[in-house]
């Protein structure tokens, strides 16, 4: 039986997923943190007050790149797990968590995307870059996203440079017109985000080849259904391995 707090309960991606804790015969809920939301019920400001309210095994944390690094942290420190659901973390970022994490033995996954689907393509994408050359990331997500790109395009591009970096193309001193129209860079793969209305995180890698592309793109809908099964499994293995591992994929495969 793991018992669960759940940072950012009021938040747009909540309440499936604690209904699914609720439900489950394994877990508990026994607090939540919300800065609109404290003092309802058994939900707190901060995580400090949350975990010394009522003692949990795993922090779950969706809730925004501002706050999810000192929330984590702070979980780390109490010898709390943590599955950190929130994008707009850096590479950097997470190798100082790793870093906590295993000063105080204690494990954390951390996904850009909780996704089965989504992780399916992260998997596939470092298959196929083992024998492709050539590729982008186009990384789509609402108006109102402030971090770039999504943290699912980010994990994205962090695992194909583990496999090899793309070819490259013209350099940017090279260009005629301004080199941010070629994107980003991201561990070496060039990354273009879309911010409009209608999309949530959607995520497509195209690879190219003579004469042929390769297309594998995640569409998930407008509800965040599709990240509850992901996070649960988060949760129940969370506690296997001491330190930060990154993507729900390294749960599946």
């Amino acid at each position: 039986m793991a018992n669960v707090c759940f940072a950012g309960i009021t938040g747009w991606a909540a309440a499936p997923i604690v209904a699914a804790i609720e439900r489950a015969p394994d877990l508990v809920l026994v607090s939540g943190v919300s800065r609109s939301a404290a003092g309802t019920g058994s939900v707190h400001a901060t995580v400090a007050e949350a975990l010394a309210a009522a003692p949990a095994d795993v922090l779950v944390d969706f809730t925004s790149a501002s706050a999810v690094i000192g929330n984590v942290s702070t979980a780390i420190r109490a010898g709390v797990h943590a599955v950190i659901g929130t994008s707009g973390l850096t590479a950097d970022d997470y190798a100082e968590l790793d870093q906590l994490a295993r000063q105080h033995g204690v494990g954390v996954i951390a996904a850009g995307n909780f996704s089965i689907m989504a992780a399916i393509l992260r998997h596939a994408a470092t298959i196929a870059a083992q024998h492709l050359e050539h590729w982008e990331i186009i990384d789509y997500a609402s108006a109102t996203k402030p971090d770039v790109p999504s943290g699912t395009a980010r994990e994205l591009a962090e695992s194909l440079a583990s496999v090899h970096p793309p070819a490259a193309g013209v350099p940017l001193a090279d260009l005629h017109g301004p080199g941010e129209a070629r994107g980003a860079d991201v561990a070496g793969t060039r990354v273009h985000s879309v911010r409009v209305p209608s999309f949530v995180v959607s995520t497509e890698i195209v690879f190219g080849g003579a004469g042929e592309r390769l297309v594998l793109r995640h569409d998930p809908g407008a509800a965040p259904d599709p990240y509850v099964a992901g996070t649960l499994l988060a949760i129940r293995h969370v506690a296997d391995a001491v330190g930060v591992r990154r993507g729900l994929d390294s749960l599946l495969f």
